[in-house]
């Protein structure tokens, strides 16, 4: 199969051996941040740092100024911690030279500093907190500044393809800077609860629907209180949702949040689309279930593939996510199922089971692999990885 593994540009620029070390892993493509979120990461094996502090989401690329000319809400530019003109360029030259795809990495809905900034494109939640990592993809000003990122970071120089990350609903999970939300455990019914989105764009999409926002609300509020006094929710899937705030209540929240999901994902693949030369692939990071949110962002599987060209599946609890994809395949079609899988120890992966891992995945119609993250990997990590690929 083919196999692609996750690079950062500061994980190539200002390292002379790091190009043929990633060749040398036996991967076919480097998928390549081009448009990223705030992140500490540790450069293990970089003669100039060790760890990379990126304060903000940036993009790490020149913007093309007159694309975002009078735009209130565009890009950030990269700090310190990508140097250069055009870090993404640097580093995707020099992987192409060592003969490697090279296919961008772009983060949509994800940046905390646009909701410092702009705290009215954040997502609300039942409680009237904002969610600043979280832009409101509901929002006209917030979808239409998505879609011009999604094609300008897709399509830069050199890219075979694209992979679009937060393509769809952030919410309450997002691991930020000092989290300390664990003291009450939230399975995945009460997180969507807490992840539903109460600006007044959301309330008026609940209200066509047939729903206010405020019976929205205090349903939510309701369902969450034997949570909060027992220090843990119960149920999961999507039973366990109709089951707390009512079967009517989410299903109006769903289709809600499908349909804006899935118009957004749709503008998105075809501005990249209307940038990109032909054969331009385009993939997005997804998840089966609808209602999940997140970097995987839920979709209704036989919808998204009819959408972009494949899809990318978080396979690190096992490949039974890649099931719902692959029977929407149509015969002879070549679209990508991909599965990702992490090969960082230290979080969490297992790069000592990568063949077995990928022999499972490929039984289960999986017909390319992502390894998550090359330049996170310790130098065993990546032996391992190395012996593999390479038997």
């Amino acid at each position: 199969m083919k196999t692609a593994a996750f690079l950062y540009p500061w994980d190539v620029v200002g390292d002379p051996g790091a190009t043929a070390r990633i060749a040398d892993l036996g991967v076919q493509q480097v998928t390549l941040a081009s448009a990223y979120h705030s992140t500490r990461a540790l450069t293990p094996r970089h003669p100039r740092h060790r760890v990379v502090t990126a304060a903000h989401a940036a993009v790490l690329y020149p913007v093309d100024e007159e694309r975002w000319s009078g735009q209130r809400l565009r890009p950030y530019a990269a700090g310190d911690w990508a140097p250069g003109a055009d870090p993404y360029g640097e580093a995707a030259e020099a992987l192409a030279a060592a003969g490697l795809d090279v296919h961008s990495w772009v983060v949509l809905a994800h940046n905390s500093r646009l909701g410092a900034d702009f705290p009215d494109t954040s997502v609300v939640n039942a409680y009237g907190d904002r969610y600043p990592w979280a832009p409101c993809i509901a929002r006209a000003d917030v979808r239409a500044y998505l879609t011009r990122l999604a094609a300008e970071a897709a399509v830069r120089p050199g890219a075979r393809g694209t992979e679009l990350e937060s393509c769809g609903w952030y919410g309450l999970a997002h691991l930020h800077a000092h989290d300390k939300i664990a003291g009450v455990g939230l399975g995945d019914a009460a997180q969507y609860l807490m992840s539903l989105c109460f600006c007044p764009g959301c309330e008026a999409g609940y209200a066509g629907l047939g729903s206010t926002g405020e019976e929205l609300r205090a349903a939510v509020r309701r369902a969450l209180e034997p949570a909060w006094a027992s220090g843990r929710s119960s149920g999961a899937g999507w039973p366990a949702v109709e089951k707390l705030i009512g079967t009517e209540a989410a299903a109006v929240t769903l289709a809600w949040r499908t349909r804006t999901a899935r118009t957004l994902q749709e503008s998105a693949v075809a501005a990249v689309r209307a940038a990109a030369p032909p054969g331009f692939q385009v993939l997005l990071h997804a998840d089966p279930s609808p209602y999940h949110c997140g970097a995987n962002a839920g979709v209704d599987p036989g919808h998204v593939l009819g959408v972009a060209d494949g899809v990318v599946v978080p396979c690190a609890d096992g490949p039974e996510l890649l099931a719902p994809f692959v029977e929407r395949l149509a015969p002879g079609a070549a679209t990508v199922v991909a599965a990702n899988l992490g090969v960082v120890s230290g979080m969490g992966g297992s790069p000592g089971t990568l063949a077995a891992d990928a022999a499972r995945a490929a039984a289960r119609g999986a017909s390319e692999l992502r390894l998550y993250h090359a330049g996170l990997a310790s130098d065993a990590d990546l032996g391992l990885v190395r012996a593999a690929l390479r038997p």
